[in-house]
C-alpha cells in the first residue's frame, strides 16, 4: 500500500505518524520484535526522510502531495500457528525479496490480536538515493505468490481463495500512468514464463493464478485481466508474446532479453593470473591447462593497456599509486568505523534520555516516599531504569542533556557523512584491487620478487 502525505501534514509529521504506530512498544513487545534494514529502528524516520531530501539534491526531481513517502504491507498469520519471532523472520525474508536488498525497511510484529501479523515499511527512496522503488499494476498477485512461497517454505497454511480486496491493504497502485490491458498481459507473461513452467499447460495454469481468464478452445489463445470486458488475442500482442512465441520461449528455442537487463557492459576487470604448475599439481587436466594459458595472456595485455592508458605508467609509478590506494582505502575505512561509533553513542544516548524522562515522574513520586521499599517493589523496574539512565549521564559527565530532537538532527548528519564515505570506500576498494592485480601480474612479467628486484640476468646466465 503507497502512503502519501495526506492533508494537514508535511513529509516527516507523515513519516513519523506511520512509524511510531508500527512500532509501538505495546504491540511489539516492548520494541524486541521490531528489525530495520539498512536503518536503525530508532531513528528510521529520520533516516527515511534524510534519504528523501538526498534524492531531491541529487536528482532535482520532486513531486507534490501525490509522491509516494513509503510502502506499507501487512503480513497475518493463522492464529498459534507460527511464533512472534518466526513471524518477524518471514518478514523480513519478504521485505528482502520485494526489494530486492535495494531500500531500507522495517519489519514491526504485532502480538496484540488474537493472530500475529508484521507491519513492513519501506522506504520509497533506494539506498543510492537516486531511484526509486516503482511498484507495477497487478504486484497484489506478484506479493501474494512471493508471501504464499514463504510461507509453504515454513510450513505454514496459506488463504487459499482470498476474498476480493477491499481497496485498503491491497491496493497497490503506480505511480505511472496505468498501461494498457495489451502492457499489463506482456507484464505478466514475462513473470509466469520467469518461473519456468514445466510445458504450456502449466503456462496456462499460472496464468490463472495472476487472476488471468484463459479460454485456449478457439485457434487464437485469448486472454482476459480482471475488469477487463473482451478477451485480447495473443496473435494481437505480437513478438514475443504470441502463442508460437511463448511456446518456443518455453521449451527453449527462443530467448528474450529482459529491458532491464540491457545495460552497457562495463571493461573486463583484470584478474590475477593462475598458478598453473600448482593446479596440474592439484590435478587439473589439459584442458584446464589450455584454458588458464589463455587466461593469463589475457591478463598480462589488461595489465599493460592499463599502463598504456596511465600515459605508460612505470613500475615505479604503479607501486607508489597501489600504496596510495590502500592508504586512501585504510583512511576511508577507520572514518567509517569512527562514525558508526558516534551514531551509535548518539543513539544509546537517546535511548538512555528517552528511559529517563518516561519514568522520572516515578523516581520522583519514589524519592518523595522516603525511598521506600514497599514503592520501591512495586515500581521496581522504571526505578531500576531510571537510575541506569542516570549513572550512564554521570559516567559520560553529562550535567545538562541535550533535546532528543538536536541528537536526531546530529544522527542525520553522522548517517549522511557515512553514506558519503561509504560511497567513496567503494571506490577506493575497487582501485585498491584493481592496482594490486595490476601490480601483481606486472611483477610476473617482469620477473620482479617479493623483495621488488629483478633477477640477476648476467648471473642467470652463468
Amino acid at each position: 500500500m503507497p502512503l502519501h502525505i495526506g492533508k494537514g501534514r508535511d513529509v516527516s509529521t507523515a513519516i513519523s505518524d506511520i512509524i511510531d504506530y508500527v512500532e509501538n512498544p505495546q504491540k511489539t513487545d516492548n520494541g524486541r520484535l521490531i528489525y530495520g534494514y539498512e536503518c536503525d529502528t530508532r531513528t528510521a524516520d529520520a533516516e527515511f526522510l534524510l534519504s528523501k531530501r538526498q534524492y531531491i539534491n541529487l536528482t532535482g526531481r520532486q513531486r507534490g502531495a501525490d509522491d509516494v513517502i513509503a510502502y506499507h504491507l501487512r503480513q497475518s498469520f493463522k492464529p498459534g500457528e507460527v511464533t512472534p519471532e518466526k513471524s518477524n523472520e518471514i518478514g523480513r525474508e519478504l521485505a528482502l525479496k520485494l526489494t530486492k536488498g535495494n531500500n531500507a525497511f522495517i519489519v514491526c510484529t504485532h502480538i496484540d490480536r488474537h493472530h500475529v501479523h508484521n507491519h513492513i515499511i519501506i522506504n520509497s527512496v533506494d539506498l543510492d538515493c537516486i531511484r526509486k522503488f516503482r511498484n507495477f499494476w497487478g504486484s497484489t498477485w506478484a506479493i501474494r505468490r512471493m508471501n504464499d512461497k514463504l510461507c509453504l517454505e515454513h510450513g505454514l497454511s496459506i488463504v487459499e481463495n482470498p476474498k476480493p480486496s477491499r481497496g485498503h491493504y491491497g491496493t497497490w497502485l503506480g505511480e505511472e500512468k496505468k498501461p494498457s490491458y495489451q502492457e499489463q498481459l506482456r507484464r505478466i507473461i514475462d513473470a509466469v514464463l520467469e518461473e519456468r513452467p514445466k510445458d504450456f499447460s502449466d503456462f496456462l495454469e499460472k496464468l490463472k493464478d495472476y487472476g488471468i481468464e484463459v479460454n485456449a478452445e478457439r485457434k487464437n489463445l485469448r486472454l482476459k485481466l480482471l475488469g477487463q470486458e473482451r478477451f485480447t488475442r495473443c496473435n494481437t500482442l505480437k513478438g514475443d508474446y504470441t502463442e508460437q512465441a511463448i511456446k518456443e520461449r518455453i521449451n527453449g528455442t527462443r530467448t528474450v532479453m529482459p529491458k532491464r537487463a540491457r545495460r552497457k557492459q562495463t571493461p573486463p576487470k583484470i584478474g590475477l593470473l593462475v598458478d598453473i604448475d600448482a593446479a596440474i599439481r592439484a590435478g587439473k587436466g589439459p584442458g584446464y591447462e589450455r584454458w588458464a594459458k589463455v587466461f593469463n595472456l589475457k591478463q598480462l595485455s589488461q595489465a599493460v593497456l592499463y599502463l598504456k592508458e596511465h600515459g605508460d605508467m612505470s613500475y615505479a609509478e604503479l607501486e607508489e599509486r597501489s600504496a596510495a590506494a590502500t592508504t586512501k582505502f585504510n583512511e576511508l575505512s577507520a572514518e567509517i568505523k569512527d562514525l558508526e561509533t558516534q551514531m551509535t553513542a548518539n543513539g544509546e544516548l537517546q535511548k538512555q534520555i528517552v528511559n529517563y524522562a518516561k519514568t522520572r515522574a516515578v523516581y520522583v513520586d519514589y524519592r518523595k516516599a522516603g525511598y521506600s521499599r514497599k514503592f520501591k517493589e512495586a515500581h521496581e523496574a522504571d526505578i531500576l531504569i531510571h537510575q541506569a539512565a542516570k549513572k550512564y549521564f554521570d559516567e559520560l559527565g553529562i550535567k545538562k542533556l541535550p533535546s532528543v530532537k538536536s541528537l536526531r538532527e546530529e544522527y542525520a548528519g553522522l548517517l549522511a557523512q557515512k553514506r558519503t564515505a561509504y560511497a567513496a570506500y567503494k571506490r577506493a576498494r575497487e582501485d585498491m584491487k584493481e592496482l594490486y592485480n595490476v601490480k601483481s601480474n606486472v611483477e610476473h612479467l617482469l620477473e620482479i620478487d617479493e623483495r621488488g628486484q629483478a633477477p640477476d640476468r648476467e648471473k642467470a646466465r652463468q
